[in-house]
């Protein structure tokens, strides 16, 4: 029963992105300098500003690669690609060789030319994703490794592992931008299975092994000391389970490519984030070790974590209760989040109430990847 209600959710995912959403963010979510802003308002025009972010046109250069993939408006899609690619492979990128942070709406040009890890991991997976398709691949992968080559060369930490989340170095470490260099890395092996990207990879799945669940219970933490060592009080103590289950579904994505059994970490994971969600199924933003919720608010992005989730553990195993668990979240995604002109409520309150009030373009990296998935997993 759960799976065949799956069944039906995968192509009901299938229908709202290709009848509402990329219509809506190819439509609206362009602007004259032919970048994509940072949020449209709940009328469905631009929201003001001056600057958009790099990682926002990683993320809908992504975006549209799905949309083209799933067959929509290939033309159409192709292009908003091409453009997403020129600009990642060209204004995006600082003197160094590697993602700034914000480019000016206006002219298009390189605003905060700062690197950042997570930008830089968000440019490299959209270019590996452009070039699975729509392609080219050739420009595509070699502005990626020319980005990787100079992440190697400026920003790896040959000490203590990993790389620095900023330059110069922050005070903290971070896992969040580890986690989606890895995803980068996953996508780049898929379309250059030869290039060493594995490698990479399998020394960021050791550093999750060694340092980032190296804390109590064995949980992910989000904030380390330079050597990623444990901090003390709260940025050791909180955690994120939008973030635990997204390391799940990256677990088993890396285990299924290199055709290996899942890391016994993702089970643990998954276990102590179901712990967290409520009778809906619903994710909050942060909790405590123990369980207990810091921040009880809820964004729609743990919302697809939690999807991704529940998909990656019922592809492992078959098992109909992760198939229900999943049904539960897309639920909850499609009847509370997403609207049927192809938007969504980015942000509720612990009791319900709208915190968001405009739509951030971001956000559709993690939806319509999650809906990827879904239909995916169920050949929908």
């Amino acid at each position: 029963m759960s799976i065949s209600a799956l069944q039906r959710r995968a192509r009901e995912a299938r229908g709202w992105l290709l009848d509402s959403c990329f219509p809506l963010w190819a439509d609206h979510g362009v602007n004259e300098a032919g970048l994509f802003p940072e949020a449209l308002t709940m009328s469905l025009d631009e929201a003001s500003g001056s600057f958009t972010r790099v990682r926002v046109q990683a993320r809908q250069t992504y975006v549209f690669s799905e949309a083209w993939r799933l067959g929509w408006k290939r033309e159409t899609a192709a292009r908003l690609v091409h453009a997403g690619v020129a600009t990642l492979a060209g204004n995006a990128l600082n003197a160094q060789g590697l993602a700034g942070r914000t480019l000016s709406t206006g002219s298009g040009h390189l605003v905060d030319t700062t690197f950042d890890l997570y930008d830089t991991a968000f440019v490299l997976f959209a270019l590996a994703d452009a070039a699975r398709g729509p392609g080219p691949a050739e420009p595509a992968l070699a502005a990626a490794n020319g980005i990787l080559a100079s992440l190697e060369r400026e920003a790896r930490d040959t000490v203590h592992g990993g790389y620095a989340e900023a330059l110069p170095k922050p005070a903290q470490r971070q896992q969040n931008p580890h986690m989606h260099l890895l995803e980068a890395c996953l996508a780049l092996h898929i379309v250059q299975p030869d290039a060493g990207h594995m490698s990479r990879a399998q020394e960021l799945v050791g550093l999750f092994e060694t340092k980032l669940t190296a804390g109590e219970n064995g949980l992910l933490g989000e904030f380390f000391a330079p050597d990623w060592s444990p901090l003390p009080g709260d940025p050791s103590r909180v955690v994120e389970p939008g973030h635990q289950l997204e390391w799940v579904w990256l677990l088993h994505a890396y285990a299924r490519l290199r055709g290996e059994p899942v890391s016994p970490a993702a089970e643990r994971l998954y276990a102590f984030a179901l712990t967290t969600l409520d009778i809906e199924g619903r994710a909050i933003q942060s909790a405590a070790r123990g369980g207990a919720p810091i921040d009880a608010s809820r964004r729609a992005w743990p919302q697809s974590e939690a999807l991704k989730a529940h998909l990656s553990m019922f592809e492992a195993r078959r098992d109909e209760r992760f198939a229900a668990a999943a049904c539960r979240s897309f639920d909850v995604l499609m009847d509370e989040y997403l609207t049927e002109d192809g938007g969504w409520v980015d942000h509720f309150a612990a009791d319900g109430a709208i915190l968001s009030n405009t739509i951030p373009a971001s956000t559709g990296y993690h939806v319509v990847l999650a809906f990827a998935e879904l239909i995916r997993v169920m050949n929908a």
